[in-house]
């Protein structure tokens, strides 16, 4: 029995890393709900595509923005 042939996925590169942005702003609210899933939970490196550094970043500016009020914390 043959097995199918894997492909070769290409190599994801982390969006902040390529634009060479410096900070991730947690008033930026438009590009922070690119990383929330449905329900609200923080998505995950391996989904959002973002280097270990930015991730970190990321879910602090989130949290933040969820303090601010300006990200719920929960979609209903």
């Amino acid at each position: 029995m043959m097995h199918p042939k894997k492909t070769e996925q290409k190599k994801r590169f982390c969006g902040f890393c390529v634009k060479q942005k410096t900070e991730i702003d947690y008033k930026d609210v438009l590009t922070l709900r690119r990383f929330i899933s449905s329900y609200g939970k923080i998505a995950p490196r391996r989904r959002s595509g973002v280097c270990a550094k930015h991730q970190r970043t990321l879910s602090e500016a989130i949290k933040r923005a969820r303090i601010m009020a300006l990200l719920p914390f929960v979609i209903q």
